[in-house]
This record gives C-alpha cells, sequence and structure tokens, in this order.
C-alpha cells in the first residue's frame, strides 16, 4: 500500500431550509459512517407560480444567509473536536452549466448564487474552494454538465455515480432511470466527454441524498489522504486522489511507475502498472481503461472457485434484515427494530456497515463478537423529485477468520441462528420469520390458512445471509507493463459479481 490512507465519505448529502435543525442528527448518522464530511446545504425548494404551476426556486436570502450562519457554527463546533468536516452548498445557476456543489476549505465564506459557472469560479479564485458537478449526463443546457466551461482547477474532480446512477458514459450498464423527470442521459454532457475534450478531472460516487447521509448504493467518495485532517483531505482534493464506489467499499491502491491516480507521468515503452484491490464480495473483473476504450479486461471470476478451502479460513459475507408486511395492507407499519448479535469462534477482522437509514447501532465489538441494533424501514414513496428509493434493508458486511468446522451464531431478537462456515459457503440463506407474519394475518384479518404460502412469505419479515467468499475471491493484485505513450489517461474500472463497482480517477500522461 502506498503512503496514503483510504477515507471514506458521502459528498454529496443535501439538507433543505425546513430541515436545517436536522443537521445534529445527520451528523450523528455521518460519524457511525464515516471518516470525514463535506456536507452540502440544499437553499431550493418547490415554489408555486402565479399561474400555480410548481417551480424549483431558490429561497430568499435573509434565510439562506440565517440557515449558512448556523451552519458555521455548527461546522466550527465539531472541527474542534476534531471531526473534518467541510462547509458546502448546492449551487445550479440558470442550468446551464450543470449542477454544482462548492466546498470551503475554511469556515469563513460566504455562499454566492450567479447565474454562470464563469461567474461562479471568478468570484471564489482566490479561495480555497472547489465546485464538484453531478449528474453530468443530463442535457446541456438542461441541468447536464457544460464542458465548454469548465475549470479543472476549480472543479478537479465531478461525480460519475451518485443515486440518479452513472454519468461515465451513454452507454454502461448502469443508467440514470431514477429522476425520470431529468432524464434521458446523453453522452453529450458525460464524465467521458470532458476527458475527451483535453479536461484533466478525478470522478468520485455520493449519495444525492436528500433524506439521510450515506444511503447504501447510492455512493461513496474513497480519499487518499495521509491523514484525516481537514487540510491533508483538502489536498487530496485538489490532487484529484479520489475515487468512487457504487455500493460497496471497494479499497483501490492504483498507481503506475509509483503515481498514484491523479496523478501525472511521463509517457514511456515500458511503464508499471500496479492495481491492489480488496473487495467486500467476489470480484467479477477488472477493466483498464485508456482514453475512454478498454483495452484490456481481465476476468477474476474462474480464477479461485475451484481452489480447496484451507481448514482455516478468512472469508467476507453480507448479513441484510428488513422486507416485511406490505403497506398497502398494513400502512401503519413502517418500520422494525431488530436486537441482535453475531458471534463466531474465530475472529472478526471487519465489519463494513451498509445502512441506508436512521436508527442503526453497531456496539459492543470484540474480537469474537459484536452487538447491533437495527432499524429497516417501508416505503410507499415513488422516488419522483427528492424522494427515497423503496429502502427495506439493512445490513453489514462481516470479514471472518476461522475454523472451516467451527460456528458462526447470529442472534435476532432473542433467537439463535447457528451455522457452519462450511455451509456459508454452499449458498446464500434466508430466514423468514413466517411466525410472526401468521400472527399478524390472524390478528388483523383472522386468516389462518389457504393452499399456499403467498400470503404470509409476502408479508414476513426476512434476514439474508449472502453466500461466502474467501479471501481469494474478493482480493486481487494486477501487475503491468504497459505503453504509456500513446494515450492521455489511464484509468481502472472494478466490478464486483453481485453489480457493485469501483471507478478509479485517472493517472495521466503529460
Amino acid at each position: 500500500m502506498n503512503k496514503y490512507k483510504i477515507l471514506w465519505s458521502d459528498m454529496h448529502s443535501n439538507l433543505h431550509h425546513e430541515s436545517i435543525q436536522k443537521l445534529p442528527q445527520w451528523f450523528e448518522q455521518v460519524k457511525e459512517l464515516f471518516d470525514f464530511w463535506p456536507f452540502a446545504y440544499y437553499p431550493y425548494y418547490m415554489r408555486k407560480d402565479e399561474c400555480g404551476l410548481g417551480v424549483e426556486d431558490i429561497y430568499s436570502m435573509d434565510k439562506v444567509e440565517a440557515d449558512w450562519e448556523y451552519i458555521k457554527s455548527f461546522t466550527e463546533k465539531v472541527n474542534k473536536e476534531g471531526f473534518p468536516m467541510f462547509m458546502g452548498y448546492e449551487w445550479q445557476g440558470a442550468g446551464k452549466d450543470g449542477d454544482h456543489n462548492v466546498f470551503f476549505l475554511g469556515n469563513e465564506e460566504k455562499t454566492y448564487f450567479p447565474m454562470r459557472y464563469e461567474e461562479l469560479e471568478k468570484h471564489f479564485r482566490d479561495k480555497n474552494c472547489i465546485a464538484i458537478p453531478h449528474h453530468l449526463a443530463y442535457q446541456l443546457g438542461h441541468r447536464g454538465k457544460n464542458w465548454e466551461t469548465h475549470n479543472d482547477n476549480f472543479s478537479p474532480f465531478v461525480e460519475i455515480y451518485s443515486s440518479h446512477g452513472s454519468s461515465e458514459n451513454d452507454e454502461s450498464q448502469i443508467g440514470m432511470d431514477r429522476h425520470v423527470h431529468m432524464g434521458p442521459r446523453t453522452g453529450v454532457t458525460a464524465v467521458e466527454k470532458g476527458w475527451e475534450k483535453g479536461h484533466q478531472f478525478g470522478v468520485i460516487a455520493s449519495g444525492d441524498n436528500h433524506s439521510v447521509p450515506g444511503v447504501y448504493g447510492f455512493g461513496y467518495i474513497g480519499v487518499l489522504a495521509e491523514n484525516n485532517t481537514k487540510e491533508a483531505i483538502w489536498d487530496a482534493f485538489k490532487n484529484k486522489r479520489v475515487y468512487g464506489v457504487s455500493k460497496d467499499r471497494i479499497k483501490l491502491d492504483y498507481s503506475i511507475d509509483g503515481t498514484v491516480m491523479g496523478g501525472n507521468i511521463s509517457p514511456k515503452k515500458d511503464s508499471k502498472l500496479i492495481l491492489d484491490i480488496e473487495a467486500s464480495n467476489a470480484i467479477d473483473r477488472i477493466e483498464i481503461v485508456e482514453d475512454n476504450v478498454t483495452t484490456e479486461m481481465i476476468p477474476h471470476t474462474s480464477t479461485w472457485e475451484r481452489e480447496p478451502l484451507n481448514e482455516n479460513v478468512q472469508f467476507k459475507f453480507k448479513v441484510d434484515f428488513g422486507w416485511g408486511p406490505d403497506r398497502r395492507i398494513f400502512p401503519d407499519i413502517v418500520s422494525k427494530e431488530w436486537e441482535g448479535s453475531l458471534e463466531t469462534e474465530g475472529k472478526i477482522l471487519s465489519i463494513e456497515k451498509c445502512w441506508s437509514n436512521f436508527g442503526q447501532k453497531l456496539y459492543d465489538v470484540t474480537e469474537n463478537s459484536c452487538k447491533f441494533h437495527m432499524k429497516s424501514y417501508k416505503t410507499t414513496a415513488t422516488g419522483k423529485w427528492m424522494g427515497p428509493s423503496a429502502v427495506t434493508t439493512e445490513g453489514f458486511i462481516f470479514e471472518i477468520s476461522a475454523p472451516l468446522e467451527s460456528t458462526v451464531t447470529l442472534t435476532t431478537d432473542s433467537k439463535k441462528y447457528k451455522f457452519k462456515v462450511k455451509e456459508l459457503f454452499e449458498s446464500s440463506r434466508l430466514i423468514p420469520l413466517l411466525e410472526e407474519a401468521k400472527e399478524l394475518l390472524k390478528e388483523n384479518f383472522n386468516f389462518t390458512e389457504y393452499y399456499r404460502t403467498d400470503p404470509w412469505w409476502h408479508n414476513a419479515y426476512k434476514i439474508k445471509l449472502s453466500k461466502a467468499v474467501p479471501v481469494l475471491g474478493y482480493t486481487r493484485r494486477i501487475e503491468r507493463t504497459i505503453d504509456t505513450t500513446k494515450c492521455s489517461n489511464i484509468r481502472v474500472r472494478v466490478w464486483q459479481r453481485d453489480g457493485g463497482t469501483a471507478w478509479s480517477s485517472p493517472i495521466f500522461i503529460r
């Protein structure tokens, strides 16, 4: 591993004016999940025009300024306590240059809302300020990215993935279909078009979350920093030592000729590319991308599956909690509390939190056990405009080292479920809480018999244990001698078998 540590965050969590007093609650969630927090205040709202049509507009400046002072006071407080939080806000202007989140190193700057990106850049040119574009691949002139006005120094990286989907290009298998009113996407404004035009910028992923920070599956930023001070993180921002993941925290250590992602190298016929990966699930493939062309696709699936498991095995597996009663039938049942623990006869090496809502807690973590409190939700939201997706699960990815014949014990709500480690490698498993569902239908409808199980199964809470993956399946080292004289940038893309993705920032060739 190079000299940098990987720090994680959601760099696109938008809290609105009408909810600004929830900032402490949001911060508590962030502290549980991340290493730092660039907060993006959202000063816009839907107002009724005189004709009655709803249009998005900015709040009055007196409200915005009052919110900004509150954010400043809060940020200064948590900075003094040692947490690296950055002040920021969303800027949209006239929609002709694309939406950007504006962030500051210090806490002294004021918000500024010109119509155009170039005015924004000029205003903050001599300040420690960056503006990060998001959902780039929407139509030019209609909130998509305008590469003709882009400034690499002011916007050193861009958001390649979020809850909107992937803006990498218009051909990727990850679409932009969630916010249907803003789409469809186009390649004219996509991330790859910016590199084609000669710009040098890195990439990240982050949520565009408006209900809770750090929603699992909406994207996180990984930062390569020397430490977790604001100054060290800012140095990583300015030097593009950043990358994005779609859901799981895939660790990337990527360099060419000793230079890490975001950096510049001199062209050579025999450059040395090194990539170390630690994923959270089985790696499917690794792609080396030169000037937006995949020049090598390296399979990982089929390289490890027939290797025998050791008597003592290191592995990862995911546990999800949720599902439950249909809200159309039980509109008042919106959530469930889960109290539980996990124990192993071996050692717990790491625990990755896959959380999408408030109410989660991991505690009493020891060498071979941990306790948790989970709260899974059901929603009827459609996802239109700022609505959340139908989040129904909360979970963890456990990394364990244990004898193959030993037992892992999962306890939830005083019920124990025991599995041999070797059984976890056979298949994923479901634990349905059918007895609870039967009681629910009996109590509400006096329903006790049917010729098939649908009524109970469809309304049952469930726990899912994913199939375990050994360390050979979720780690890979790539070493290549490559010719860097024929391209301007090289990046990597990593795909997990479950669809999780990581996008590195490019390494640029001078």
